[in-house]
């Protein structure tokens, strides 16, 4: 492993955070997707992920495009307590994406712990076995890969110590080593975590969140470019094929690789990848934001509660005050 160093991505000597930066409490929200069969994803991802359904609120569906108050029955919310993190929305109509295409990669849920996260495998593993593709230790946290029904992309992680992170000039040090889920069940697995993971409609927030959302784009200079020169995340990491971004020191919040899609060109209107959301602490990021995005020409949409933009491939980005 590289020499962690003292520096923090996004301040400069002084300590305070550089202009054009997305604000350090930055997150993301819930990622909405297209779905040809709705009931079939609720299944899912309320009994294999072990989310449960939540009545969607009218800011939340004011947040969604082209959502109304006839859209209830055509949209499932599914979070934990009272955190949405998926948007299921009926896709009527709308073609399946052909392979190279942009847009999700995966949506990636982080766990306060490896006994929850142990505890989210195994309820995946009991209902949807066949849905798992993977796994890997990326030295900043351990992760499982899954597909959901319909081809998106699931990733399940927790996140090791941030004391335990390596830095240097900037870059997080990340790998991708084997974790044989059989042993790190044997190891985390609780009666306790697994209680907690049945009981999804505890009041209050819980400690699942989105933590990351990658993409497929069509190349990475042009990712560069957009999530980092405008947005104003910054680089953690960088592949010839990959880049990892994020605010706050963060090992990355979205990642854009061209695994699958180098080369892609603007989305069309398909199936998947609905929207992006982030959340920001104040307007006054919003509206720094909105300054870099008309800097550079990009067209957006503002409703007074939400900014909208797409970035180069079209994949719907809209960003809001937490």
């Amino acid at each position: 492993m590289t020499d962690r160093t003292t520096s923090v991505p996004g301040s400069d000597a002084t300590g305070f955070a550089t202009k054009d930066l997305l604000s350090a409490d930055t997150s993301m929200d819930a990622v909405t997707l297209h779905v040809a069969d709705l009931d079939l994803m609720t299944r899912y991802y309320r009994d294999a992920l072990s989310l449960a359904v939540l009545t969607p609120s009218d800011a939340l569906l004011a947040a969604i495009p082209g959502a109304g108050t006839g859209s209830r029955d055509e949209i499932v919310v599914l979070g934990r307590g009272a955190t949405p993190l998926v948007v299921l929305r009926r896709g009527k109509d709308l073609p399946r994406a052909r392979r190279g295409e942009a847009g999700l990669f995966h949506t990636a849920l982080l766990f306060d712990d490896a006994p929850a996260l142990a505890a989210a495998v195994a309820s995946v593993a009991r209902t949807a076995p066949s849905t798992f593709i993977g796994s890997g230790d990326h030295l900043v946290s351990e992760a499982f890969y899954f597909t959901d029904p319909e081809g998106n992309g699931v990733e399940l992680y927790h996140d090791r110590p941030r004391e335990t992170w390596s830095w240097q000039d900037g870059q997080v040090a990340m790998d991708t080593l084997y974790i044989d889920p059989h042993a790190f069940m044997q190891e985390h697995l609780t009666d306790e975590a697994l209680q907690r993971a049945l009981t999804t409609d505890v009041v209050g927030p819980d400690d699942t969140v989105v933590g990351h959302v990658h993409l497929q784009v069509g190349d990475i200079p042009t990712a560069r470019e957009f999530y980092v020169d405008t947005l104003g995340f910054e680089a953690t990491a960088s592949l010839p094929s990959a880049l990892f971004v994020s605010a706050g020191g963060y090992h990355h919040h979205m990642a854009m690789n061209t695994w699958n899609s180098q080369g892609a060109g603007p989305r069309a209107s398909t199936l998947g990848l609905g929207q992006v959301a982030i959340s920001v602490p104040s307007e006054d990021d919003v509206t720094a934001l909105v300054d870099r995005l008309s800097r550079r020409g990009i067209e957006m949409r503002h409703d007074g509660a939400t900014l909208r933009f797409d970035d180069p491939w079209k994949n719907l980005i809209e960003v809001a005050v937490r």
